[in-house]
């Protein structure tokens, strides 16, 4: 799906159009996130998409998978966004993920300079984009991107909820 772009007064771009490229976002966030359970990994799953919707990367958590703590969905897809163009600055894109990012992503999301965060659950103990702490919004720093929060929360939540009840029902 292409990020809605507006050229002329007639042809604005409304919050509708705003919405439905974020839902398709997550949605291809979760379509990476349910790979993750088959290693091990907890089902987050993350896109980056430049400023005309391309996809740039995807991934979903591999820390098992990799055996690297900091093999997050969000900073995996980060990395291979980073690689596709050739610049550790991410300026105009827009990074979708499943689950509200935790410091150590939010803290990379703000130094690859992502103009746009979208996700779908929000994160009560380890959320960084809102929820427990405010790190992309916190006005000491110089990059604040814009942050969009619950897009098919529901959907998002689930997943997480399903993986963690099998989880704690397997010993």
């Amino acid at each position: 799906m292409r990020w809605p772009r507006s050229s002329t007064l007639r042809d604005r771009v409304t919050y509708r159009d705003v919405q439905a490229a974020d839902e398709a976002l997550v949605r291809r966030a979760l379509e990476l996130a349910v790979v993750a359970p088959r290693t091990g990994d907890v089902p987050v799953g993350a896109v980056v998409v430049d400023d005309t919707g391309r996809e740039l990367a995807a991934g979903c958590n591999a820390r098992e998978a990799l055996g690297d703590p900091t093999a997050h969905a969000e900073v995996l897809a980060l990395r291979a966004a980073a690689a596709a163009r050739g610049e550790w600055r991410l300026d105009g894109c827009t990074l979708a993920v499943t689950v509200e990012p935790c410091t150590m992503c939010a803290g990379a999301i703000g130094l690859a300079r992502v103009s746009r965060v979208v996700f779908g659950a929000w994160e009560p103990r380890t959320g960084a984009v809102g929820s427990l702490w405010d790190v992309l919004r916190d006005r000491r720093l110089n990059h604040r991107p814009e942050v969009v929060g619950g897009v098919l929360e529901a959907e998002c939540a689930s997943l997480m909820e399903s993986f963690f009840l099998l989880h704690r029902e397997t010993p």
